[in-house]
C-alpha cells in the first residue's frame, strides 16, 4: 500500500518525522508531498522545503519526497495513494482534520485517513511555533532535526535587527509568517 503525507512543511520538525518514521513501518511507501500553500506565505521558499525534508528522510528507503500544487486529492489519485496520513496533536487538531478527512473523502471515496498521535515528546510542536521560538531567540534544536535547525536560525537572522528587535526586513512590522 502507498500512503501520501502531505503538509506544509515550513519547516519539518521532529513531530513530523516522527510521524514519517512510524507510517514508514507500515506502509510500502511513504509519499511526503510538500504543499506550494498559495494561501500562505511560508518562510521557506518550496525548493528549500523540499531539500531539508529529502535530507531528513534519506535514511528510509521507502519515503519519497515529493510536490504538489492544487487539492491533495488529485496529487493521492496520480501518486497512487489510498491511504491518507495526519498527524494529530490536539482535540482541536482533531476537529479540523475531521472535517478534512469527510470532504477528502467526499472527492476520493476510496481514499481512507489515518490519524497518528506524535510521541508524547513531540505533541505540542507545530512549524509556526517553533519559527516563533527561533525569532525571539529560544532554544530550537529539541525541535527540529539539526540540519533544519540550522537552516532556521540561519533564516532568522534576516529577520532581526542589529539592535535585536524583531522585525520584518524594511518593516518596522513582525514578520508575517507567525
Amino acid at each position: 500500500m502507498r500512503a501520501i503525507y502531505p503538509g506544509t512543511f515550513d519547516p519539518i520538525t521532529n513531530g513530523h518525522l516522527d510521524v514519517v518514521t512510524r507510517a514508514a513501518a507500515m506502509f510500502e511507501q511513504i509519499i511526503v508531498a510538500i504543499a506550494q500553500s498559495a494561501g500562505k506565505q511560508p518562510l521557506f521558499a518550496l525548493e528549500e522545503r523540499v531539500a531539508l525534508a529529502e535530507e531528513v528522510t534519506t535514511a528510509f528507503e521507502n519515503v519519497k519526497v515529493i510536490t504538489f500544487d492544487g487539492l491533495m486529492v488529485d496529487c493521492a489519485r496520480e501518486k497512487d495513494a489510498n491511504i491518507l496520513i495526519r498527524g494529530l496533536r490536539s482535540v482541536a487538531d482533531f476537529e479540523y482534520e475531521s472535517q478534512l478527512a469527510k470532504m477528502n473523502r467526499h472527492l476520493m471515496p476510496e481514499l481512507e485517513t489515518l490519524f497518528l498521535l506524535p510521541s508524547e515528546k513531540y505533541s505540542f510542536i507545530s512549524s509556526a511555533l517553533v519559527k516563533e521560538v527561533a525569532l525571539l531567540g529560544g532554544d530550537i534544536a529539541s525541535f527540529l532535526p539539526a540540519s533544519v535547525t540550522k537552516a532556521l536560525l540561519a533564516k532568522m537572522t534576516c529577520y532581526r535587527s542589529e539592535r535585536g528587535e524583531v522585525k520584518a526586513p524594511g518593516t518596522a512590522q513582525q514578520p508575517s509568517f507567525l
